[in-house]
């Protein structure tokens, strides 16, 4: 008698076990399924990817043979003032268009023609930096002229900048 009353309470044990942790999943699912959309909503605000596809490496990856670079004629830039002090960035530039793009062939030669367009480009984003910020954040400088080329051209085909020569005065 007394292995069936340990039977019957171990049974009752299970059972209640069971019960808590089935109310205990249901609590945490919900609790789970609100983080996961409020980590979608911030990362969407944010503008950030929660699954990295790739393809911006495959995209600036270019061969060699394909590229074709304009070189930007040296300019000197007035630098965001710091503290009532003028200070200046003479900069030579290069961009690379990549020839096996569809724009390519729309776009191409038009660019050579056009380097005011990136001049201006290259004057707005890199005097909007101070000289500590120019000087500490020229990859940064590269991608937001490189954006906003692109947003001008309404294309990739330009896919990379280079600044062969950059000094700060």
């Amino acid at each position: 008698m007394k292995k069936n009353l340990i039977s019957i309470l171990i049974l009752a044990l299970m059972v209640v076990n069971l019960v808590l942790t089935a109310i205990m999943m249901f609590s945490v699912m919900g609790t789970a399924k609100k983080t996961g959309a409020l980590v979608s909503n911030i990362a969407s605000v944010l503008n950030i990817e929660l699954t990295p596809t790739g393809t911006e490496e495959e995209e600036t990856t270019v061969a060699l043979v394909d590229a074709e670079s304009v070189e930007i004629p040296e300019m000197t830039i007035a630098l965001k003032k710091t503290d009532d002090k003028s200070h200046y960035c003479l900069v030579s530039a290069a961009i690379y268009m990549n020839t096996k793009h569809e724009d390519y062939a729309t776009y191409g030669t038009v660019v050579s023609t056009k380097v005011s367009i990136i001049q201006d480009i290259m004057n707005t984003v890199i005097g909007s930096y101070t000289l500590e910020e120019a000087q500490t954040n020229t990859e940064a400088m590269k991608a937001e002229i490189l954006k906003k080329i692109q947003e001008t051209y309404g294309s990739t085909f330009i896919y990379m900048i280079t600044f062969s020569n950059i000094m700060y005065q």
